[in-house]
């Protein structure tokens, strides 16, 4: 878990329930640190459905991925859940 490991704290099942619940307006963006690609959701309602789709991703991404992606290091600012960046 990251918090035992000191990074930033960022929760996997709380990102995809926002992705899921708020995909239109990228909460999971804001919520994870990429607000570029969270503005550009919340500008497009979210972009036909991939705030919905990257909400699922979250979920059923393995906690290892999870926390190399998110915990570990600080997203870039125009990240997306589907692209491969550890």
């Amino acid at each position: 878990m990251a918090s035992e490991s000191g990074g930033r704290g960022k929760n996997k099942v709380t990102a995809g329930i926002l992705g899921i619940l708020l995909s239109w307006c990228g909460a999971h963006h804001f919520y994870l640190g990429s607000t570029t690609s969270g503005v550009i959701l919340l500008l497009t309602c979210g972009l036909c459905g991939l705030g919905l789709v990257e909400g699922i991703l979250l979920l059923v991404m393995s906690d290892e991925d999870f926390d190399a992606k998110y915990n570990q290091r600080t997203p870039e600012s125009l990240e997306f859940v589907f692209q491969k960046k550890h």
